[in-house]
């Protein structure tokens, strides 16, 4: 699969990661879809950089399987082709700020359930949605974010990182599934990234801290994460599927 013409999906991809992600596929000649839930004006501001004829900006609500149908029949339809590249980037309200993490002893199942459903019902809602597409179409790319959280817990956010290992064992069942259709899912998995809007609340030794420990010696960039969404969205990566990838700069070995 070439990059280049490809549709491609960004869930979230208005802002923080997301608008990185989206940045670094329209670099590579890939026409995107830059979802959004709540960040219109970043996301129409994003479309008119990148140029209406390679970007798309879809409001839909990915926890909301039907108006995440809607929107992959509207990019469909703008762009004359399915999409075959999926990124679940969608956060649902969060903020790597440790002061504020529900603690263990505070932890509800509301905490849980809002995480698990925009991670595993948002991305499964997605999958769904972009599979007879890419069915269709012979071949397909699913990549899932994860995080580094659940094998190094630096900072235990209890629900957050719940709800990523969760969606880690549905992107091995469905590679499972999907394989036969020429359809890979993977999963890329960051640590704290330097500096996104979920980020922002971190302080600065928080970052330094980890970029000690990290064999690179700094703490991985969003531009960097990114790039490496381009490597499963690729030719390159046809025969990896049902893998995490992890981006940390060396910090934690998988």
């Amino acid at each position: 699969m070439r990059i280049e013409n490809t549709i491609v999906l960004v869930t979230g991809g208005a802002r923080g990661l997301g608008e990185h992600l989206s940045r670094a596929f329209a670099r590579e000649g890939a026409r995107v879809v830059v979802n959004y839930h709540s960040s219109e004006e970043r996301a129409n501001a994003l479309v008119q950089e990148l140029g209406e004829d390679w970007a798309l900006a879809v409001c839909a609500d990915v926890t909301d399987a039907q108006q995440v149908r809607d929107m992959v029949a509207r990019a469909r339809e703008h762009f004359g082709a399915p999409i075959t590249v999926a990124v679940n980037n969608a956060l649902v309200d969060f903020s790597f700020n440790g002061d504020a993490r529900p603690t263990l002893d505070t932890l509800t199942a509301e905490n849980l359930t809002q995480q698990f459903e925009g991670a595993v019902v948002g991305g499964l809602n997605v999958m769904q949605a972009v599979v007879p597409g890419m069915a269709e179409a012979g071949e397909g790319r699913i990549i899932n974010i994860g995080t580094n959280l659940f094998q190094n817990p630096v900072v235990p956010y209890h629900d957050y990182t719940a709800a990523k290992a969760a969606l880690l064992s549905l992107t091995r069942t469905a590679a499972k599934d999907l394989g036969p259709q020429g359809i890979t899912v993977n999963m890329i998995s960051g640590g704290l990234l330097r500096t996104t809007d979920a980020s922002a609340a971190t302080p600065d030794e928080v970052f330094d801290f980890i970029a000690a420990g990290t064999p690179l010696g700094r703490v991985t960039t969003p531009e960097e994460f990114a790039d490496t969404a381009l490597f499963f969205a690729s030719d390159w990566s046809r025969g990896v599927t049902g893998q995490n990838l992890v981006v940390d700069g060396g910090l934690v070995v998988d």
